[in-house]
């Protein structure tokens, strides 16, 4: 396994020959050399996951190992979404990137375009170790311990085709934060890492058991103090133990959390733990106090590309259904008060003066392939030339200059990238719903434009509501994260008579910071009604909040009663009072259906 590189320069995560041994196994597949089974466990473990439509359907998902693209990644990306998707990309919760209704003999060229930029899928999807996931502000934040990128990427290395890192029981996933606010939600990891400076050294507190769905938990403390070297043996331990008496028959109750449960809690699972910690060797291929550095970028930058040609090419991109599609909003690129707000939510100092991050909000996680490629000119023009993508499904440009902000929003502006309110209750974080999942029940991203559009209509909103965060998930998994959000939604039905409404439940107070506080049920309101949900909540806690209180602390200790009370109207709905339009569901035309099938998420 080659070692990651000094700087930016990463060695590939690919190996050339899994497209073709793709391609081969669909022929055997095909010739019925396959089971179904067998070939699904294959598919998924090759980040191929099939949608809900009957037909050839397939989304792809494409690891970002830490959430960082460099520009012949981002080219490779574009050429994904445009010769073989639907012109565009969707940017996930863990930092990856899919791509949807893809025919299934193209997923062998797609893997072979991936891997000529160092890009894989491997195990980006079934029953193995998934991204790894990090802080995208690592290596540039002011109040980070240290940079955790370096140790989260070879920890990647390390697990990525291990042996025992797609025979799993289920899906196991690992998360790094070195900043004080957990941007990377460690806590609802099945291995979770927080680094901390002590005594001089390098070290990670470690969680372990984390999740969300039907059993929320926090992780619990594994290694309060665990010495930077060791993370590689502490991973793998804890795979080991998860490999050996994970549970492999009931695939609803199979996570590391389950096992943490049916041991008889977290004592009766270190006792194991510790017991496979003793045979593991595994160094880190750098010196745990001195890991590879990001600086400036040296040497002289590249021309922008003049905003005539950003219009140009901007406007060249096409994008197509089925399904919600992009609707790119461009802006006059003036300095007014427009960059002025911009400029406030979506730009961040780094802790290297001059240098600045710059968020690109991308509304419900989509990028065309024409913003890819401009993305990747301006990184290199502005920034170092990589992006890194966030838990919120936005992108960083990181190493910018502050001098060179006003000239960088105007291309974004352009490119109809310059939309504000990163990290607001605006940035609306979504799941992919039941525009291609198999088990969703709503139409998650229907509800994100609805809530988008309402929200960015009402600014006042989101200036009271400050950093309160905004997650919907289409059926209880909560690939949305809505179980940690300050307001959080998740798709679920209602019988009205002999017909049914797509409704959502309403969770308020969810957050992580090093330990999770899940949100609390408070009303299940129509779908249609949720943006007004929205606004009643925030106009309540405008109306009733202590001097200095933040929405999410007022959500917090507000007494349920007096939120049920607030939705209550919402919430009731009968035969005789329903509009046609809420038997439609959000994003959809026609008249609402349940029509969930077998997930593959635990095939």
């Amino acid at each position: 396994m080659p070692l990651l590189a000094e700087g930016r320069t990463r060695a590939s995560f690919a190996e050339a020959s899994e497209a073709d041994e793709f391609v081969a196994t669909v022929e055997r597949y095909e010739r019925g050399e396959l089971t179904p089974d067998e070939w699904r466990a294959y598919r998924l473990v090759r980040g191929t996951y099939g949608q809900r439509q009957a037909g050839d359907a397939q989304m792809i998902r494409v690891k970002v190992p830490q959430g960082v693209l460099d520009g012949p990644q981002l080219h490779a990306l574009a050429d994904v979404a445009e010769r073989w998707s639907r012109g565009f990309g969707h940017v996930t919760t863990r930092q990856n990137v899919q791509f949807h209704f893809l025919k299934l003999h193209d997923v062998g060229p797609v893997l072979a375009r991936l891997a000529e930029a160092g890009l894989t899928t491997r195990e980006a999807c079934g029953n193995a170790v998934r991204n790894v996931t990090a802080c995208p502000w690592a290596g540039v934040a002011a109040d980070e311990a240290f940079d955790v990128t370096p140790y989260a990427e070879a920890l990647t290395r390390h697990l990525l085709r291990h042996p025992l890192s797609s025979t799993l029981p289920r899906k196991f996933k690992i998360a790094f934060e070195g900043c004080a606010a957990d941007h990377s939600l460690t806590a609802i990891n099945d291995l979770g890492f927080r680094a901390a400076v002590l005594e001089g050294r390098r070290v990670f507190r470690v969680t372990a058991g984390g999740g969300t769905s039907i059993l929320p938990r926090s992780g619990e403390v594994l290694h309060e103090a665990l010495p930077a070297g060791e993370i590689l043996r502490v991973a793998e331990a804890v795979v080991r133990v998860y490999h050996r008496l994970g549970d492999y028959e009931h695939k609803q109750r199979n996570r590391l959390k389950f096992l943490v449960r049916d041991l008889g809690g977290f004592e009766a699972f270190r006792g194991h733990y510790a017991h496979e910690l003793a045979a593991v060797q595994a160094p880190l291929p750098f010196p745990a106090g001195d890991s590879p550095r990001e600086d400036a970028p040296p040497g002289a930058r590249p021309r922008p590309p003049t905003l005539g040609e950003v219009a140009a090419r901007a406007a060249a991109g096409r994008v197509k259904g089925p399904g919600l599609v992009p609707e790119p909003r461009r802006f006059l690129p003036v300095l007014d008060g427009a960059f002025l707000r911009w400029r406030g939510t979506n730009v961040r100092p780094q802790r290297q003066a001059p240098y600045a991050t710059v968020t690109v909000t991308l509304p419900l996680g989509d990028v065309t392939a024409a913003q890819l490629r401009l993305l990747a000119d301006f990184a290199q023009a502005y920034g170092d030339g990589t992006v890194r993508t966030t838990h919120d499904q936005d992108l960083l440009l990181r190493w910018v200059r502050a001098g060179d902000v006003p000239e960088l929003y105007r291309r974004l502006a352009v490119a109809a990238l310059a939309t504000d309110g990163a990290r607001t209750l605006a940035d609306v974080t979504s799941c992919p719903g039941a525009e291609a999942c198999r088990l969703a029940v709503t139409q998650s991203r229907g509800l994100g434009r609805a809530l988008e559009q309402r929200l960015r209509a009402r600014p006042d909103l989101v200036d009271a509501a400050g950093s309160l965060d905004l997650k919907i998930s289409g059926c209880p998994n909560g690939c949305g994260q809505h179980h940690v959000a300050g307001l959080g939604f998740q798709g679920s039905v209602r019988r009205l008579g002999d017909r049914v409404v797509p409704q959502y439940f309403v969770m308020v107070g969810g957050g992580v910071n090093g330990h999770a506080q899940f949100g609390r049920l408070v009303a299940k309101i129509p779908a249609r009604r949720v943006p007004d949900a929205v606004e009643r909540l925030v106009a309540l806690y405008r109306q009733e909040r202590a001097p200095g209180q933040t929405a999410l602390e007022w959500l917090r200790s507000a007494d349920d009663a007096r939120l049920k009370a607030a939705l209550a109207d919402l919430e009731r709905l009968t035969p005789e009072d329903a509009l046609p339009a809420d038997f439609v569901d959000l994003g959809e035309e026609g008249e609402y259906r349940v029509e969930t099938l077998a997930g593959e998420c635990s095939a």
